[in-house]
């Protein structure tokens, strides 16, 4: 068996694979509330062969979504939705996750394939359009184009804090399997992480360890209402890619800080900062991975223009990282788990298909002589 197809466990989670998908915003949602679009887009995952499938950044308040058109856990009447996608994971052999974040002073932003605030009026009512002042730890924005921030004040972070912990009940009561706690690409926590964008003189700012503590008191909080048998993961931006900004050095420290709270695995993304000098090409974020796995000794995922299952099978097999996670790939595949068992494993790997499509599968196969 290829070590990409080994079965990994964390606490009382087990997963029959090491391929998981990772949370990809959407912008679909209204008011918060996943539906159709959510449903098909994460269930097709499943049907794919992944092993665990993390539902997008879902925002515990409402000035913490990206755009007005992001998933939300602020609310009760937005559980139930979830709760259907998470029982057809389980339904077809995938583990349920899901991100529970806040954007800080990248809120309120432009849908991605839009570029600007141009929805007409007959549009902001069918979107459920929604501005709003976003906040942040400093007054800083994160770029021209974006809007200026409120700095938050202690109060401010208690009740972004108590967010997260309801947020995290709401998960459960949902039905999932573990939380990834967003902790990366510029928003707020890894706001208050950075010295690009924390510019505090109180016990949140200046030092790494102040920088630190808002992010590990929102985690000693999430991991504290999560049940000790369910696993946490952490997103962090390994490197700001930014002179002056955060090292792969702080971010190891942090990883071990989130360690010693009961955080699982660390999945290991980079930068979110406007200015970033990132050297994006294939597997460029692998080296992060192994570095944080290596200097925390903790588990971790690595992900980025991470395309064959070759790549994959020898970020596993040379201890890079405990996990792949797929984005971009799994939206151009959805079933990239199974072709990647095809050209790994040996065997029927036709049974891991669903039953509705691996015999149909097979026979194209036998036909084409493959």
């Amino acid at each position: 068996m290829s070590k990409l197809f080994t079965p990994i466990s964390f606490r009382g989670l087990t997963l029959k694979n090491r391929v998981i998908v990772a949370p990809m915003c959407q912008y679909s949602a209204r008011h918060g509330l996943a539906n159709d679009w959510h449903f098909v887009h994460l269930g097709r995952f499943a049907l794919g062969g992944f092993g665990l499938v993390i539902v997008e950044a879902t925002a515990v308040t409402p000035e913490g979504r990206i755009t007005y058109a992001d998933m939300g856990l602020w609310e009760d009447a937005q559980i139930e939705p979830l709760k259907r996608i998470v029982e057809f994971l389980h339904a077809h052999g995938s583990a349920a996750g899901i991100q529970l974040a806040h954007a800080g002073r990248k809120a309120s932003s432009t849908i991605p394939w839009r570029g600007a605030f141009n929805e007409t009026e007959a549009e902001k009512k069918a979107l459920a359009f929604e501005s709003w002042t976003p906040v942040a730890p400093s007054t800083e924005r994160h770029m021209a184009s974006f809007p200026l921030p409120l700095a938050l004040d202690h109060a401010g972070m208690a009740r972004i804090r108590d967010g997260w912990i309801a947020a995290t009940k709401r998960s459960l009561a949902a039905g999932f399997d573990m939380i990834e706690l967003h902790s990366a690409h510029g928003y707020l926590l890894n706001q208050f992480l950075s010295p690009i964008a924390n510019r505090r003189d109180d016990t949140y700012g200046g030092s790494l360890e102040n920088r630190m503590r808002f992010p590990l008191e929102v985690a000693a909080a999430v991991r504290k209402a999560w049940p000790e048998d369910k696993p946490l993961f952490a997103r962090i931006s390994v490197t700001d890619w930014i002179e002056g900004g955060n090292t792969v050095e702080d971010n190891v420290e942090y990883a071990k800080r989130l360690k010693e709270i009961g955080y699982d695995l660390i999945h290991c993304s980079s930068s979110g900062f406007d200015g970033a000098r990132i050297p994006v090409g294939p597997l460029y974020q692998v080296p992060l991975a192994e570095a944080v796995r290596k200097g925390a000794d903790v588990a971790t995922a690595a992900v980025g223009l991470i395309t064959t299952a070759q790549e994959a099978e020898h970020i596993i097999a040379l201890g890079q990282a405990d996990v792949v996670a797929l984005a971009r790939q799994a939206l151009d595949d959805p079933n990239w788990p199974l072709h990647a068992m095809r050209e790994l494993e040996s065997g029927d790997v036709y049974a891991a298909w669903p039953e509705q499509a691996g015999y149909a599968v097979r026979n194209k196969d036998r036909a084409l002589k493959k």
